[in-house]
């Protein structure tokens, strides 16, 4: 697989009991499933070569890692492996749901929404801390629906880029699908940030996104296949689960895939594609078929 020098794979997140027998062939014990299955995780093979070369880590959306959290990872991973870590809602999030886990703040303005100083500050320092540097792949900044004017979140996002240091990699993602056009386009590109691909219920289709953007806008590029298009994340869940096997094959989703990373590599730049079991059922398994699509030499 010569391309996957410029090509990683991964899944959304590696703590599916549902891949015991598959990915996961060693017994673990319920309570130490989750803290202890990276390292077989990064060993899986496809073809006699590892499959996963990153992944993604949705918990840190919840809270920021610790820095002895970083360090048990290294103990894990392999040198050549990169973790892409979504950032702490507490930097996304405009304003808070309606959700009991929010406690008072819920259905309030977040007023720490996109603060530059408290991502540096409490996102960043335990990375820097652990050492974790060369393992970090792109941080994932997921901007869920909200009703910010486009021209205030393009002020709001280019402001907040401005104050980042550049010794790390970040990649946007967005839910609105009015925001991608020209003006997002640029701001990203300025500031070197991608775009990320998402393949998200009420999304456009992956290649209608990079109409839209008209070019990639960083060194590397990150697409995550979340959900089929046009249904719900409730329906996908429902449809998918237990995650054992592929439920619904999404051609037009593989092919534009393939499309885009290829397109990627022509130019030199680096693909992230994270696969999440809620688009076909087996995120394993689509990672596997997504390879058997590329060319080998």
């Amino acid at each position: 697989m010569s391309l996957l020098p410029l090509i990683r794979f991964g899944t959304s997140t590696w703590t599916y009991e549902g891949w015991q027998g598959q990915v996961y062939k060693k017994p673990y014990a319920k309570s130490v499933f989750a803290r202890e299955c990276l390292g077989e995780y990064c060993q899986y093979q496809y073809q006699n070569e590892p499959l996963f070369r990153t992944v993604g880590n949705d918990s840190t959306f919840y809270r920021p890692p610790t820095t002895n959290q970083l360090l048990r990872y290294l103990t894990q991973i392999p040198e050549d492996f990169e973790m892409c870590f979504k950032v702490w809602e507490e930097i996304t999030i405009p304003r808070f749901a309606s959700h009991v886990r929010y406690g008072g703040k819920a259905g309030q303005p977040n007023p720490r929404f996109l603060d530059a100083k408290l991502f540096n500050e409490m996102v960043l320092t335990p990375y820097r801390e652990a050492k974790f540097e060369a393992h970090a792949g792109p941080f994932l900044f997921e901007f869920q629906r909200h009703d910010r004017s486009p021209n205030e979140f393009y002020s709001r996002l280019d402001g907040f880029f401005r104050q980042l240091p550049k010794d790390f990699s970040y990649a946007v993602e967005i839910r609105n699908p009015g925001l991608i056009g020209p003006e997002y386009q640029k701001i990203l590109e300025h500031h070197g940030v991608a775009h990320v691909y998402n393949h998200w219920s009420y999304m456009p289709s992956l290649a209608e996104q990079h109409t839209r953007m008209g070019r990639f806008t960083a060194p590397f590029t990150v697409l995550r296949l979340l959900t089929p298009l046009k249904i719900s994340y409730e329906a996908a869940k429902k449809r998918s689960e237990p995650y054992t096997k592929i439920v619904g094959e999404l051609p037009e989703m593989r092919r534009e895939t393939v499309e885009l990373v290829r397109k990627a590599v022509v130019e030199n730049r680096r693909a992230y594609v994270l696969v999440n079991n809620r688009s076909e059922g087996n995120a394993p398994l689509t990672v596997q078929a997504l390879t058997e699509m590329l060319p080998k030499e």
